[in-house]
């Protein structure tokens, strides 16, 4: 479908007139709204629950802090905020006649925490789809066994139903079938293209920063786009409004260090003065060096090859009114070196700006975003086949949120740029190499009404993707939806369709898949110009982008307060897929021989589909989780039926964690973890790989380098993975701002020999991190 420039505009103009016709809307009642914030640093506090004393009516915050109740008749009121672990604030509120009051709750922690069993995310359970989302939180976080003393996003991301780790080494990320880039990753709102390092214990992101980070696994709203399988979005926290503060810390696998505090000061909490805060944090690993010395026993005391540094920063300028504004920078880098065998080293940068604003006379919300990043890798393999890739973008973008009592509508549009270079010598000794360019506008609406009687939850939604460089316009209709069939048990479905631009440049046979370039979608003229399906039928490939279906559907049971039970099935229909041509042998354009031997790009197909259940029990001190993941991935190229390399079809979790003291200064976590065996394509047999160059080649003389016979891809699967991680972690609290961390934790403490990967030109067995005990030291000031 071609698009012209008056339908853009028609379309940029109904979503402005939606904008006034909501907020007219939202004026014809009275309504409290507000902001609830943490007294002790000022920070907004997401998923509390803001009620109306004596009645049912109430919202929860967003990640923002945001609330609004509307639709009330005019009067006093009282209006209350709880979250589990802090002390209730209440607020007297009187509003008149179309009325909207602004108003600020401070939450203190709590003395007992043990006393409090009713969290706002419980009850927001009744109220949210929830399908395929799981909310993580920084308390969670600590759950975990936390490897180097430092709680990590990556460690916890592998507790997710349908997600799939490579191990403790590779440090890639699949979700229910999905490969890394049809996952997008939001830091802020703005784009992040390599999330986690290549040890696979660490993630680019400072834990102790992290404000939540929810995780959409399938069946995503009309809010996100530009991915074809799942969605990441984390928000950091404000700096401390009232004091300075900070953390560093140590262990055998690197340093640590955080400071934050105010700018402008808010010490007597004022609603009517602005505050202003920075936050800035660093880490860095040396376990490269380090290791050779603690664990000599690692590679024959070679260490372990990672090395990684990340530094963030950001200040927050938060007005009267409760609008935000904030402007943060990142840089991320990864270093890995496998003597003999791959190195790779990749960097991404990045600056941004995002803000709230909260107008003066409705109960809406308007969010925007604008930032720019730059992602770059490189490789070298011992073939000496180079590989670089690297990708820049530009984004910006505008959303609102009106609430209309039973009624809340989103919508926004967003405009982004990106550019895309890449030089790849595929195993055939045949160089991809080009730059592209695309550009994207797109637009969304959806609705989340909420039935008199609280028994239904509908989230229809439609997003509206133009890709400028192809030309193409892609309508894409979703939909979410809950029965609160009882108090304690639920059902839930969400639909969608779904495209994206970008593709990976990764050649799956090789020995160590550390490479991730990144590319745009090729031009039709680098793809086939037919596909044949599964089926047979054979179709014209005239659009470039990936292109997926997603159904999925479940239940959550509450057989008490403490226990929590979802089941989930899922299906994905990967309905267009390009990936790098491995076998390209003859240059593009070259007449008279197959596309699948002399196109760059090749088109694919693929299904993913299976069934999660997760279990979470939580009483005073004692927390446990469990999840079971059965998935299974196939594609289909053409010609036969595959499974990817991340195809794992049975994966389990279990991880226990126990706070205990007089104080409660103690934590102990233990984490288990099992998973069925990846494939791989086997080596058939070696040949000496002579490069003609020219037709005068003697290759009589010619030193030949050593060329790899593939079996058939993927036709064999690996050993099955598991491991053991144990922690205990405890506090001293010296004085009121000082207090001391020591933790002391062991990774795969059976020692169990979990392979990585066979060595093709060596025949040889490297396995993933043996036994791997560690003591780290913090101080929080």
């Amino acid at each position: 479908m071609k698009l012209k420039k008056h339908s853009l505009i028609t379309f940029l103009a109904a979503l402005s007139f939606a904008s006034f016709s909501f907020n007219a809307a939202a004026q014809n009642n009275a309504a409290i709204r507000g902001f609830v914030y943490l007294k002790s640093t000022g920070e907004p506090v997401p998923f509390a629950a803001v009620y109306i004393q004596g009645t049912t009516t109430g919202a929860a915050t967003d990640v923002n802090g945001y609330f609004s109740i509307s639709h009330l008749a005019p009067g006093s009121y009282t209006i209350i905020a709880t979250l589990l672990g802090y002390d209730t604030a209440h607020e007297a509120v009187t509003v008149a006649k179309d009325q909207v009051v602004t108003k600020k709750l401070y939450l203190s922690q709590g003395i007992d925490m043990k006393t409090v069993e009713v969290s706002a995310h419980n009850q927001a359970r009744k109220t949210d789809p929830d399908v395929n989302v799981t909310v993580i939180t920084p308390e969670m976080m600590k759950q975990i066994p936390t490897i180097g003393g430092q709680a990590d996003l990556a460690q916890y991301m592998q507790l997710i139903p349908g997600v799939v780790f490579t191990g403790d080494q590779g440090g890639q990320l699949y979700i229910e079938g999905g490969q890394p880039i049809q996952n997008k990753v939001l830091l802020d709102g703005m784009t992040i293209f390599n999330p986690f390092h290549s040890i696979g214990l660490f993630s680019v992101f400072d834990g102790d920063i992290i404000s939540n980070a929810t995780v959409y696994a399938g069946g995503f709203n009309a809010e996100y786009g530009d991915r074809v399988s799942s969605i990441m979005d984390i928000r950091t926290r404000d700096g401390n409004k009232k004091k300075i503060t900070g953390k560093v810390d140590v262990s055998p696998f690197g340093s640590h260090a955080l400071v934050e505090g105010p700018l402008i000061k808010n010490v007597d909490d004022n609603p009517d003065k602005a505050s202003m805060s920075f936050i800035l944090s660093a880490k860095n690993s040396y376990i490269g060096q380090t290791s050779k010395a603690l664990y000599p026993w690692i590679d024959s005391g070679n260490g372990i090859p990672f090395d990684f540094a990340d530094y963030y920063g950001k200040v927050s300028l938060n007005t009267a009114s409760g609008s935000k504004i904030n402007i943060f920078g990142f840089d991320f880098n990864d270093h890995v070196t496998y003597p003999g065998i791959d190195t790779v080293n990749w960097q991404e940068y990045g600056v941004g700006m995002n803000f709230v604003i909260v107008p003066g006379s409705s109960s809406s919300l308007m969010e925007g975003n604008i930032d720019f990043s730059n992602y770059s890798i490189s490789e070298q393999q011992i073939d000496q086949l180079p590989r670089q890739s690297s990708i820049n973008t530009f984004d910006l973008g505008m959303k609102f949120t009106s609430f209309l009592g039973n009624t809340t509508v989103f919508y926004g549009f967003d405009i982004s740029g990106t550019g895309t270079s890449f030089n790849f010598e595929n195993s055939a000794d045949r160089l991809i190499s080009d730059s592209l360019t695309s550009d994207e506008l797109n637009g969304y609406v959806k609705l989340k009404i909420i039935s008199k009687n609280k028994k239904f939850v509908f989230e229809p939604g439609f997003r509206l993707q133009y890709y400028a460089t192809p030309n193409v316009l892609s309508p894409e209709p979703r939909f979410d939806a809950k029965y609160n069939v009882s108090d304690n048990f639920r059902l839930k479905f969400a639909t969608g369709l779904y495209t994206q631009d970008l593709i990976s440049l990764v050649d799956e046979r090789d020995v160590v898949d550390l490479f991730y370039g990144i590319s745009t979608s090729p031009p039709t003229s680098d793809l086939p110009a037919q596909f044949t399906q599964q089926n047979g039928t054979v179709q014209q490939v005239t659009n470039p982008l990936q292109r997926a279906f997603h159904i999925t559907g479940g239940f959550e049971y509450d057989p008490t307060n403490r226990i929590h039970i979802n089941v989930e099935a899922y299906l994905k229909d990967f309905l267009q897929t390009s990936t790098l041509n491995y076998d390209q042998v003859y240059p593009e354009g070259t007449q008279g021989v197959a596309d699948s031997v002399s196109k760059n790009f090749l088109v694919q197909s693929g299904k993913a589909y299976g069934a999660d259940i997760s279990i979470r029990y939580d009483h005073k001190n004692l927390s446990i989780y469990g999840v079971y993941s059965l998935g299974y991935v196939s594609y289909w190229d053409g010609a036969y039926s595959f499974p990817p390399p991340f195809d794992r079809r049975h994966n389990a979790n279990l991880v226990v964690s126990y706070t205990f003291g007089k104080d409660l200064s103690w934590m102990a976590n233990v984490r288990f973890n099992y998973g069925s065996g990846f494939p791989f394509t086997p080596t058939q047999g070696y040949y000496p790989n002579v490069p003609f160059s020219n037709i005068g080649t003697n290759y009589t003389t010619t030193n030949a380098s050593l060329g790899t016979l593939y079996g058939q891809f993927d036709s064999e699967r690996l050993p099955d993975y598991a491991r053991l991680d144990a922690s205990i972690d405890k506090s001293f609290q010296v004085s009121q701002d000082i207090g001391f961390h020591i933790n002391a934790s062991v990774i795969n403490l059976l020692d169990r020999e979990n392979i990585f990967y066979y060595d093709r030109y060596t025949n040889e067995r490297v396995n993933q991190l043996p036994i791997l005990p560690t003591v780290s030291f913090a101080m929080t000031f």
